[in-house]
């Protein structure tokens, strides 16, 4: 009978015993993948180290003077990371609606929804935490197809999620999140995101943005609001209804933003699009060279294409605009005149004049050999018969084209005929710098950087034409203390052979070739560019001593010490030139540009700051004496079109000058150039905080109009300048001067002709009655 009485008991202990044992086993089951997946059985994990700084490849980052970001240099990825603080709280509130409700209640794992999913077996959503996901993207990678792989990875991803939140706030989780995203079309983070997909800045984001942007998150190859724009449509009111659902949205809010459009502001963002494309262009070149020279504390190069650099630079990118956009709208018009001139009726040598067939032949030859595809199938191994044979061949390409939407067409032709048909564009040049400080604010290298890499601006030098003359000026005013108001007569002249190096004896002619013998002011000829007082001068003061002029003005190319430099022979970049020009208006100090202020890494260390490089070349009073003398091009010569409302040829100026009238009444100095054959048109413009040079010009100078009409630097490059400062100027936050130009105390020069002309009358007065005394 006790046995009996005894036998429940042992069978308790036993169901007991084999309880624990079982759940024990089971414990054991659960956490064994874990660990085994946090030793590493199943795969490589990555070490503490790596979890405390997960590195992601980061772009450098060019930033405007005004805090705008002008571009970025990337291989694959376009990252700038934005902290937790600078994003807006509706993107925040819709991914933890829509990705991870209880994010801020768990440690990496949400037991409920794994439950969920188990039970569901995924029918009822995911588990997927968002520590979870950032685990994936920063470690684990693609889910795999295999079973048993994607198993382990995600054994991998719930050990990582966990040290993540061992490591980081939630605050970080979400901005680590949020900044390492493929958003497609180079968006590679939050803040590519919403640049390029509206144009904006993260924190600027409307909630419907947001949501959609969240809403991408789940696939942005298949939620792409470019090619499937319904899908993704549906897919963002999807996120609204769940920011609805949790409270971040109330009923009324959802209903109403759910019947707005996707106001998508599509801007992709690449090295040959956006703003300042030759800019950045050439700040690839200075980083390239600037990481060379300066490598990291442990010796290793900077990468600028990984190591998140930012760079200040000097640009505003509203005054860039401005600039942009008045070459777009100069050039497409100044063009299409081009185009009616040069029709195969009116110039069966078309683009070219005044050039015989072998000579265009050669040019051709010339520009085939150069080209990058007769340096790629010669790379190859192709022979120069079939790399010439390929050129012969009709292909299709994409070609630049001023009458497209784009500024793109799509046609058929040979590669020979394109090069030909490339050569018909006219080409421009434009930069603007602050003189006192060397700041350039505006840099425009071409017409358009996708089809045309080469950058006038610094790369490029043509003749300077009449833009040199006032270096001229300069030495002569400063060697003979001579003033705007002094008289030359404007009649023939000629330096005598063997002088001044010249074999032969040089005789210039003026422009129009007409003298008028009359005796004109400083001020009157280079108001009109009068080439027989210009060559008076420099035989005065001697072509070295003007070459040194421009050497101490920044002038880095060769210019031969011979009497035809007077007139603009030698070539000139408009990067040199407006460093020269900004010696006048900086009062005679020699500012040399700069466009880069500091570089700095992706930790917000300096790393470089540049230190301004100055000489002083002219006295204040050489320096204002030159100002007032280019003040009378814009006031009766060459530029005086920028002040006109109206004008006996106001129709004619309107077909030639885009955006005429300007009606400027500030002071303005400048000179306009042009060279023989109306090859290049110059325009150099100041006013006392902004120094502005243009040149347009074909790649060939062969290329170019047949008349002064059209191809004047008053008609080619003038325009470019009007517009962009009429554009300045509707901007008052851009602080452009409207004022005049200082005048130095006790000024020993004297500028004002009515007074100048009395005193040397009454000087000639008192000669008069010295020679009639009787001694």
């Amino acid at each position: 009978m006790a046995t009996a009485k005894n036998t429940p008991k042992k069978s308790y202990f036993k169901f007991i015993k084999w309880f624990w044992i079982l759940f024990l086993i089971g414990i054991l089951l659960a956490i064994t993948p874990f660990l085994l997946a946090s030793w590493g059985a199943l795969g490589p994990m990555p070490e503490y180290q790596h979890l405390e700084n997960p590195e992601t490849n980061l772009a450098t980052e060019i930033i405007s003077s005004d805090g705008e970001t002008l571009g970025k240099f990337y291989l694959e990825d376009n990252r700038t990371p934005v902290p937790y603080d600078q994003l807006p709280k509706n993107l925040v509130n819709a991914l933890v609606a829509t990705e991870d409700a209880r994010f801020f209640d768990h440690a990496g794992i949400d037991a409920r929804g794994t439950f969920r999913a188990v039970a569901y077996l995924g029918s009822k959503g995911g588990a997927s935490t968002i520590s979870q996901q950032l685990a994936r993207q920063l470690f684990v990678g693609v889910r795999s197809t295999n079973k048993f792989e994607a198993i382990t990875q995600k054994l991998k991803e719930w050990v990582l999620a966990t040290r993540l939140e061992r490591n980081y706030t939630k605050e970080e989780i979400i901005a680590m999140y949020l900044n390492i995203y493929d958003f497609h079309y180079n968006a590679d983070g939050i803040r590519s995101a919403s640049r390029i997909y509206f144009g904006k800045e993260p924190k600027d984001l409307k909630t419907e943005e947001s949501a959609m942007l969240v809403g991408m998150l789940k696939n942005s190859s298949y939620y792409n609001p470019i090619r499937r724009e319904e899908l993704v449509f549906n897919r963002r009111n999807t996120v609204l209804a769940q920011m609805a659902k949790y409270g971040y949205l109330s009923e009324k809010e959802k209903d109403s933003l759910q019947k707005t459009k996707m106001d998508l502001n599509f801007n992709p963002e690449s090295h040959r699009e956006g703003l300042a494309t030759y800019f950045r262009m050439y700040m690839q070149k200075w980083l390239n060279k600037w990481v060379k020279e300066n490598p990291k504390p442990d010796g290793e190069k900077y990468n600028i294409y990984l190591d998140g650099l930012k760079v200040y630079t000097t640009i505003d990118s509203r005054m860039q605009q401005n600039a942009e956009n008045a070459v777009e709208a100069h050039m497409k018009k100044l063009q299409t005149e081009f185009f009616v001139q040069n029709t195969p009726e009116r110039n069966p040598t078309t683009p070219f004049l005044d050039l015989a067939d072998y000579e265009i032949d050669n040019i051709m030859e010339r520009a085939m050999k150069s080209s990058s595809r007769w340096r790629t199938l010669k790379s190859q191994g192709k022979s120069e018969n079939e790399i010439r044979a390929s050129f012969k061949k009709k292909t299709e390409m994409t070609v630049f084209d001023w009458n497209s939407d784009s500024y793109e067409k799509d046609t058929i032709m040979t590669p020979l005929d394109s090069i030909r048909y490339y050569k018909t564009f006219l080409r421009t040049a434009m930069m603007s710098m602050e003189p006192q400080t060397g700041h350039v604010k505006a840099w425009v290298g071409g017409v358009d950087y996708k089809h045309f890499q080469y950058d006038n601006v610094i790369q490029g030098a043509r003749q300077a034409g009449s833009t040199f003359k006032p270096l001229v000026y300069a030495a002569a005013i400063d060697q003979l203390r001579l003033s705007p108001c002094d008289q030359l007569p404007d009649s023939q002249y000629c330096i005598e052979p063997l002088k001044h190096g010249n074999p032969d004896a040089w005789c210039p002619k003026n422009s129009d070739g007409k003298y008028s013998g009359k005796k004109l002011t400083l001020k009157e000829a280079l108001a009109n560019s009068v080439n027989t007082i210009t060559a008076q001068l420099i035989d005065q003061v001697g072509p070295g001593s003007v070459a040194r002029i421009g050497k101490n003005m920044g002038i880095t190319r060769e210019i031969a010490e011979v009497p035809a430099i007077a007139l603009g022979v030698s070539e000139m970049s408009v990067y040199e030139m407006v460093g020269a020009y900004g010696t006048f208006a900086n009062q005679g100090v020699y500012v040399k540009p700069v466009m880069v202020t500091r570089v700095e890494d992706k930790n917000g260390t300096v790393l470089y700051e540049y230190v301004p490089e100055t000489k002083d070349v002219l006295s204040k009073d050489v320096a204002y004496a030159m100002v007032n003398l280019m003040e009378g091009v814009t006031q009766f010569g060459s530029g005086a079109r920028l002040r006109h409302s109206y004008n006996k040829n106001a129709t004619l100026y309107k077909e030639i000058i885009t955006g005429y009238p300007y009606n400027l009444s500030n002071p303005i100095a400048g000179k306009t150039g042009t060279t023989q054959n109306q090859s290049d048109g110059w325009f150099m413009g100041m006013v006392p905080n902004l120094v502005t040079g243009v040149w347009v010009g074909g790649e060939e100078r062969a290329t170019h109009f047949k008349s002064i009409t059209y191809g004047q630097g008053a008609s080619m490059a003038l325009p470019i300048w009007g517009m962009y400062m009429k554009a300045n100027y509707e901007n008052d936050e851009l602080g452009v001067s409207k004022d005049a130009f200082d005048k130095p105390e006790d000024m020993s020069i004297e500028v004002d002709c009515a007074k100048y002309q009395k005193e040397v009358e009454e000087d000639t007065d008192v000669e008069d009655d010295i020679e009639d005394l009787d001694f």
